[in-house]
C-alpha cells in the first residue's frame, strides 16, 4: 500500500511539471479517481457514465459525421456532416437517421448547437463563423446565405484548424466557440442570439485560460454547456478524452475515450461531436459514421 501511494505521489510531482499531454492525462484520470466526487448533484461526475451503445455505425455510406446537438423541444438529436453531401441529420436517440436537410454554401460545418424554438448554430471551420439557422418546417436545403452569423477571424489558420466546436447557454445567452489547436481556443460570445431583431449587444470574451490550466489535451473538438450544472464538457479527437470544467473553468473530472482502459470495446476513432439529453445521457459522434451513447450508472 506504501509502495502504491508512493507511485501515485511521484506521478503527480512528474506530471505537475510535465509540458506533455499524456502525463497530464494519467494526472487528470489519477486526480479524479483519488478525489471523488466531492460534491454528488453538483457535477456531471463523468466517471459515472457508461457506454451502453458503443460505436454504432449510423449509416455505411455516410462520412465526417462531425457535430451532434440535442433538440429539447422535439425530443430528438441533430448532427451535421462536413463531406459531400454536406447535411443536417435528424437522430433518433438510438442513432438512426430519421430525416436529413442538405446544406447548400456552407465551406466547412463542424460543429452544431441547438438554441431553441427551432433554431441552430452551425459553426463553419475554415471561415471562422457561426451561423444561425432556423430549420425549416418542411425537409429543404438549408442556404448559407439564408443565415445570419457572426465571423471571428482570430488567429486564422491555413491548415483546418479553426472553429471545431459550438455549444449554447441559453439562460445568460452565451455562446461557446471552440477552436481545435495551434492554438487551443475558447471563446464567449454573449447576446448573440438576443441582438437578432433588437438593438446590438454583443460582448466577446477570451476563455482559453479555462483550456490551458485545466483541459489535459492535445486538441479540442467540442464542448457541451449542461444548464443543470453550469459545468462545461471538453471533448478531444487526439486525446480520446472528455473533460468536466466548473463554472470559472476549474477542473472536475474526465473519463477516456479510449478500448482497453474503459468500458468501451475500441477507441473512438476520431471524436467529433458531444452533447447530452434532458435525461442527463450523453452522446458523442466519430468520424466517419460512429455512434455513442453513456448513461450515468
Amino acid at each position: 500500500m506504501g509502495a502504491a501511494l508512493l507511485l501515485i505521489v511521484l506521478v503527480l510531482a512528474y506530471t505537475a511539471s510535465s509540458r506533455y499531454f499524456i502525463h497530464q492525462q494519467i494526472y487528470a484520470q489519477l486526480r479524479t479517481a483519488w478525489a471523488g466526487d466531492t460534491a454528488p448533484g453538483q457535477n456531471i461526475w463523468l466517471p459515472d457514465y457508461k457506454v451502453v451503445i458503443d460505436g454504432k455505425v449510423v449509416e455505411s455510406t455516410l462520412r465526417n459525421l462531425s457535430g451532434i446537438t440535442y433538440d429539447y423541444d422535439q425530443n430528438r438529436l441533430l448532427a451535421i456532416t462536413n463531406n459531400t453531401p454536406m447535411e443536417l441529420l435528424v437522430l433518433s436517440k438510438a442513432g438512426d437517421i430519421v430525416s436529413r436537410y442538405p446544406l447548400q454554401g456552407f465551406k466547412d460545418t463542424e460543429g452544431l448547437a441547438y438554441l431553441g424554438h427551432g433554431r441552430v448554430v452551425v459553426a463553419d471551420e475554415d471561415l471562422q463563423r457561426l451561423n444561425v439557422v432556423t430549420l425549416p418546417k418542411e425537409v429543404r436545403p438549408i442556404k448559407a446565405d439564408d443565415t445570419q452569423f457572426i465571423s471571428l477571424a482570430i488567429n486564422l489558420t491555413n491548415t483546418n484548424k479553426g472553429f471545431e466546436g459550438v455549444t449554447y447557454d441559453a439562460e445568460h445567452d452565451r455562446l461557446f466557440a471552440i477552436k481545435e489547436r495551434d492554438p487551443r481556443q475558447l471563446f464567449e460570445v454573449t447576446g448573440m442570439i438576443n441582438s437578432i431583431g433588437a438593438p446590438l449587444k454583443i460582448k466577446v470574451a477570451d476563455l482559453t485560460s479555462w483550456v490551458d490550466r485545466s483541459v489535459f489535451a492535445r486538441d479540442l473538438s467540442d464542448g457541451y454547456y449542461d444548464a443543470a450544472t453550469g459545468h462545461m464538457l471538453i471533448l478531444s479527437d487526439q486525446s480520446k478524452s472528455i473533460t468536466e470544467l466548473d463554472q470559472d473553468g476549474n477542473f472536475v473530472s474526465t473519463r477516456s475515450l479510449r478500448g482497453g482502459i474503459s468500458d468501451m470495446k475500441q477507441s473512438a476513432p476520431q471524436a467529433e461531436g458531444m452533447t447530452m439529453d434532458s435525461d442527463g445521457n450523453l452522446y458523442v459522434v466519430s468520424e466517419p459514421n460512429l455512434f455513442y451513447q453513456f448513461k450515468k450508472q
